[in-house]
């Protein structure tokens, strides 16, 4: 399975502490490995977010994607549960 950053993503990623983003490296390794792993907490969204999916990177930081193709997901979201979901 093939993992893209979206721009806004990225751009998200760069304003987390540096223990966040190393949490998100090892929780999307997990996710190569096993996306249904019970860590990752791997759920379908609603409303806004409709079609796309959220994992949990730990505390209370969510990283939302998309899956494109079955071996393509975009990760289009990084941020707590309030940035994300208001």
């Amino acid at each position: 399975m093939k993992v893209v950053l979206h721009r806004r993503f990225k751009k998200q990623y760069k304003k987390l502490r540096q223990a966040e983003q190393r949490r998100f490296k090892e929780r999307r390794d997990l996710f190569l490995q096993n996306p249904s792993h019970p860590l990752l907490e791997n759920h379908p969204l609603h409303y806004e977010y409709t079609g796309c999916r959220s994992i949990n990177v730990g505390g209370d930081l969510r990283a939302i994607f998309r899956e494109v193709t079955p071996n393509l997901v975009l990760f289009v979201r990084i941020g707590t549960h309030t940035e994300l979901y208001g």
